[in-house]
């Protein structure tokens, strides 16, 4: 807090333990800062409305508050959110989505895996779809036997505004890598991430992709062009493009 009070802090990041945001985003708030908090904006929702709610007091022409929901910013999903917008394929119908990383850290639970994890997807659909999710069932069958205290895998079947049905798989116990897959089915074609790497081997009559261990290099670049995109809003005196507030409560 007396950090984010010193008067040679112009503006505010909050990364810390999820617990800890709602707290210092009010904190940014009463010192007038603008500040960017990681996703979740907070764990809970009686701590969201208490987040918004203080942001929509200030009566300001520019919020001064952001939630980091990386993806938006990420070159692939923007490339396939243009495809899928522009028409040329018909209207979207059903989109299938995976999310699935090595291991957990220690402790979390199913819960968490919703409000650390799942929350891209729960970003990330409505941005790309331009409909907000109206519906939603979580589903699970057989825990992966790495999973601890969590379910793991879990399958979530949504359904936006504009009727596209969407399937999500976490699975944060996958061993082998760090994945992340979209698919939009349209009318006339189909519109998808490759997978992320850059590099292609043969070799021994067999043909391999790399995946990486975690999230630094799938979204580095997401990350970059989010905070840059961020601090120029801020420079500028302008709203920034990030999510806001009322994504982070929804």
């Amino acid at each position: 807090i007396a950090l984010i009070d010193d008067a040679d802090v112009d503006a505010v990041v909050v990364a810390t333990r999820d617990d800890t945001h709602a707290g210092l985003v009010l904190a940014a708030l009463r010192a007038g800062k603008p500040v960017m908090c990681e996703k979740p904006l907070a764990p809970t929702v009686d701590e969201c409305h208490e987040v918004v709610a203080a942001q929509t007091a200030l009566v300001r022409e520019v919020d001064l508050v952001t939630v980091g929901f990386m993806r938006r910013f990420d070159p692939p999903y923007t490339a396939l959110r243009d495809r899928v917008r522009g028409g040329e394929l018909g209207a979207p119908l059903v989109a299938h989505c995976v999310s699935r990383t090595v291991h957990t850290y220690p402790g979390g639970d199913s819960a968490s895996s919703i409000t650390q994890s799942a929350i891209h997807e729960l970003d990330i659909v409505p941005w790309l779809l331009d409909s907000p999710i109206v519906e939603v069932s979580w589903q699970h069958g057989r825990s992966a036997v790495n999973a601890g205290e969590r379910q793991d895998p879990q399958l979530y079947l949504m359904r936006t505004a504009s009727d596209v049905l969407v399937t999500v798989e976490l699975f944060l116990n996958a061993r082998y890598g760090y994945d992340t897959r979209c698919e939009v089915v349209m009318e006339a074609g189909v519109a998808a991430l490759t997978l992320p790497t850059h590099v292609v081997t043969d070799a021994e009559r067999r043909r391999a992709v790399d995946y990486p261990a975690d999230w630094i290099p799938r979204y580095g670049d997401a990350y970059r062009i989010e905070l840059q995109e961020w601090i120029d809003s801020i420079t500028q005196r302008r709203p920034a493009t990030l999510a806001t507030v009322e994504d982070g409560l929804r």
